[in-house]
């Protein structure tokens, strides 16, 4: 009998009830593309963000005032480093426990050399698309082709390594480049402090800021030019994190004033600090540091985008909440004689109120699941149109969209369901007595 109702109250009311289904399948799509969005976009910003260079830079351990890394008063006890890191160390930075958060990596070292027309310029070397081999079994290419590819190769192209004679091929900056004259396939002797090397012009590059008056070179020539063989001034990492909150800045003033379940939680989430830390521990002599004008943009960045569709899916939730809220009160309004037969007959408010909800939660459930695989394919269209990568799916957006679905039906279903509860049979059977 009680399905018979509500197929009956269906089909006879089909044209309200598929406007229901619709507003609330609207609902459930933003709120289901929004969600997977919000929860996918952490790590989409982070490697959008990674496109702009390294967030965390490794130094040897006496070059770094102690308030660099702890934010704690300097006492007046650090010193100029005069020590150096160790090439055949960077490898390890890929087996820290946060290894797979470790996008690129570069080693970079320093030299003064002289042009042949007596002019000094700094020379950078570093690593650019270097190949490793790793003792996980790994293998990699890391550098500065990554970590600074939004320089702009005005002429020629980035330096190979894994090419031949890559090994004498220089970047130069475009203010040396226009200074003395030089363009891509030039040869030129640059002199060191420990000797001098004849090179070769591979391209030139425009980076908007000092880096246009250095040249960049393979590790092994400035190292040869330095006398500096397996030593490195600094490293640059570039890695996926987690937005610090109150812990990690705790976590960043001193670990070990952690307790040991604080310790444990921080160690093993992806904070920019606990990287830091776990840098330090596998790189000799070293202290690890956040670049914080990159690492606070990438939390602010991405604590605003996740705010911004908290919000979006809020109010979508809402607009949808006073669209089945009116639906509901017209149909409630057109069945009133019906409903106030039942009445008369003997119904329970009860009975008469679960046919009703039983009809709009059935409304719901294929608005719903509609409203789902239309939402996963909005966030797939966000996730290629903004990321240019898909949106993975989240087994835990199905659960929760449908609570929010069933709450918000529910809540646009109260207004009706009062007018149920108040409306007497007397006056709707027979009319209200003037």
């Amino acid at each position: 009998m009680l399905f018979r109702m509500i197929r009956g109250a269906l089909f006879r009311q089909r044209g309200k009830m598929l406007l229901i289904a619709f507003t609330i399948a609207l609902g459930a799509s933003l709120a289901t593309s929004m969600i997977n969005v919000m929860l996918d976009v952490g790590d989409k910003v982070n490697q959008e963000l990674k496109t702009y260079g390294a967030n965390i830079t490794v130094k040897p351990k006496d070059s770094t005032l102690l308030s660099d890394i702890y934010d704690v008063e300097d006492d007046g006890s650090a010193a100029i480093s005069t020590s150096w890191l160790r090439e055949d160390e960077v490898g390890k930075l890929k087996t820290i426990f946060w290894a797979f958060n470790i996008v690129d990596f570069a080693p970079f070292t320093e030299s003064a050399v002289t042009l042949p027309s007596g002019a000094e310029v700094t020379a950078v070397g570093t690593w650019f698309n270097h190949h490793l081999d790793l003792p996980t079994g790994e293998s990699l290419d890391a550098g500065v082709t990554g970590l600074r590819s939004w320089w702009d190769m005005t002429e020629g192209a980035w330096i190979d390594e894994q090419a031949a004679g890559s090994d004498h091929d220089v970047l130069v900056g475009s203010l040396v480049a226009q200074r003395e004259g030089l363009k891509a396939g030039d040869t030129l002797t640059l002199r060191g402090p420990a000797g001098e090397q004849t090179v070769k012009v591979a391209g030139v590059y425009d980076a908007g800021g000092d880096e246009d008056e250095q040249i960049y070179a393979p590790l092994d020539l400035v190292q040869a030019l330095s006398d500096t063989d397996g030593k490195i001034a600094s490293i640059e990492v570039s890695a996926l994190t987690t937005p610090d909150n109150d812990l990690a800045r705790r976590a960043a003033q001193n670990p070990k004033a952690l307790s040991t379940r604080d310790y444990e939680t921080w160690y093993c989430t992806a904070y920019v600090s606990a990287i830091c830390y776990q840098i330090s521990e596998v790189i000799t002599n070293s202290v690890a540091s956040a670049v914080r004008q990159v690492a606070e943009s990438e939390g602010a960045i991405l604590d605003k985008t996740q705010l911004l569709m908290i919000l979006i899916t809020a109010l979508s939730l809402v607009g949808s909440a006073l669209g089945i809220s009116n639906l509901v009160t017209a149909s409630v309004m057109e069945r009133s004689q019906e409903i106030g037969l039942l009445k008369a007959i003997g119904a329970h408010d009860r009975a008469i109120t679960g046919v009703v909800m039983a009809e709009i939660l059935l409304t719901a459930l294929v608005g719903g699941v509609a409203g789902y695989f239309v939402g996963f394919g909005f966030a797939q269209l966000i996730g290629h149109s903004v990321f240019s990568s898909s949106i993975e799916m989240k087994p835990m957006v199905i659960p929760l969209v449908a609570v929010l679905i069933t709450a918000v039906t529910v809540a646009g279903s109260m207004p009706a369901i009062r007018m149920v509860l108040r409306l007497d049979p007397a006056e709707v059977l027979h009319g209200s007595k003037a």
